[in-house]
C-alpha cells in the first residue's frame, strides 16, 4: 500500500477553503483513493458536501453528552459519505468562549489511537482561517499534516493570509518535516490575479498548483449539500476540480519550505502589477485644503 499522504488545506476565513476541499478530496475518491477528513473548524461544516448534512456532530459535543472522550467509540464519531469517504469534524466551543484548538488536539489523538487512519490513502484537515492560534496549528506543529495547500485568491488580505500561514510552516519545517504543497487560487475576478497567484508563489519558493475558475455552479451544488463533482460530474467546473485532484495526486514529495516575504514585499508585489499606486510621502498628513493650497 502506498505511504498515506497526510495533507491540510488552509487560507484566510471565507475564502472558500472547504469547498475546495471537499471537491477535491471527492475527485480524488473518484480517482480510487481512501479519504478521511478531519474537520478542523468549529463550524463543523468541512463534510456537509461530502455527507449531504448541515453540520456533523462533533467528537467534543459527543464527548460532552458520553461525559469524557474515552468514552466515545470510532462509529460515534466518524461518518461515511461519497464514495466511502470517512468524515469526522473535531468541534470547538461556542463563539467567544475558549480555544478551539483544543478540540483539534482531542480529536488527532482520538482518531489515532482507536484506527480511523487505517486502510486510507489520504488524511485531509480541514483548518479555518490563519495559524496565528497555536490550536489551528496543531497539524502542523505536531507533525500530521506533511503537505499544506494554501487556497487563496488576487485580494491583497487573501494573499497576505496565505504569506502568513507560510510564515507558520517555516517555523516548524525543520523540526517536523512538514512543507509547502502549493497555493490554490480560487478566482474572485480581480485585476490580474492569475498574474499575482503566480507571482506570490514564486516569491513563497513553491507553485500555484490550480487556478479555480468562479463559476456560479457551485453555489447550485452548495445550496443541495453537494460537491460539484457529485452535483454536476461532466460540468466544465467538475473538470476543473479533477484537474486540481490530480496535481495534488502527483504532488507527492515536491513539497518546499516556504520563503515568506515581508509586508513591504508584499506591497510592493501588488504595485508591480499596478494594483496600488505608491504613495507620496510628501501628501501624508496634510488636509485637502493644505493640498489645493
Amino acid at each position: 500500500m502506498a505511504k498515506l499522504r497526510q495533507i491540510a488545506f488552509y487560507g484566510k476565513g471565507g475564502i472558500g477553503k472547504s469547498t475546495t476541499s471537499q471537491n477535491t478530496l471527492a475527485a480524488l475518491s473518484d480517482l480510487g483513493q481512501k479519504i478521511l477528513i478531519v474537520g478542523c473548524d468549529p463550524k463543523a461544516d468541512s463534510t456537509r458536501l461530502i455527507l449531504h448534512a448541515k453540520a456533523q456532530d462533533t467528537i467534543l459535543s459527543l464527548a460532552a453528552e458520553a461525559g469524557s472522550v474515552e468514552d466515545l467509540e470510532l462509529e460515534d464519531v466518524m461518518k461515511i459519505g461519497y464514495r466511502d469517504i470517512r468524515c469526522v469534524e473535531s468541534g470547538g466551543p461556542e463563539p467567544g468562549v475558549g480555544c478551539a484548538g483544543r478540540g483539534v488536539i482531542t480529536s488527532i489523538n482520538f482518531l489515532e489511537e482507536n484506527g480511523a487512519y487505517d486502510g486510507v490513502d489520504y488524511v485531509s484537515y480541514d483548518v479555518l482561517g490563519d495559524v496565528v492560534c497555536g490550536g489551528f496549528a496543531m497539524p502542523i506543529r505536531e507533525n500530521k499534516a506533511q503537505e499544506i495547500y494554501i487556497v487563496m485568491s488576487g485580494e491583497m488580505m487573501a494573499m497576505y493570509a496565505a504569506n502568513n500561514i507560510s510564515k507558520g510552516i517555516l517555523k516548524y519545517a525543520n523540526s517536523g518535516g512538514v512543507r509547502l504543497g502549493g497555493l490554490v487560487c480560487n478566482e474572485r475576478q480581480t485585476d490580474k490575479e492569475l498574474e499575482l497567484a503566480e507571482a506570490l508563489a514564486g516569491k513563497l519558493g513553491t507553485k500555484l498548483i490550480h487556478f479555480v475558475p468562479r463559476d456560479n455552479i457551485v453555489q447550485h451544488a452548495e445550496l443541495r449539500r453537494m460537491t460539484v463533482i457529485e452535483y454536476a460530474p461532466d460540468s466544465k467546473q467538475a473538470g476543473e476540480y479533477r484537474q486540481l485532484a490530480e496535481k495534488v495526486h502527483n504532488n507527492a514529495g515536491n513539497g518546499t519550505i516556504p520563503t515568506p516575504i515581508t509586508m513591504d514585499e508584499l506591497e510592493d508585489l501588488l504595485m508591480d502589477f499596478g494594483i496600488m499606486k505608491k504613495e507620496d510621502e510628501s501628501v501624508i498628513g496634510k488636509t485637502a485644503a493644505e493640498l489645493a493650497a
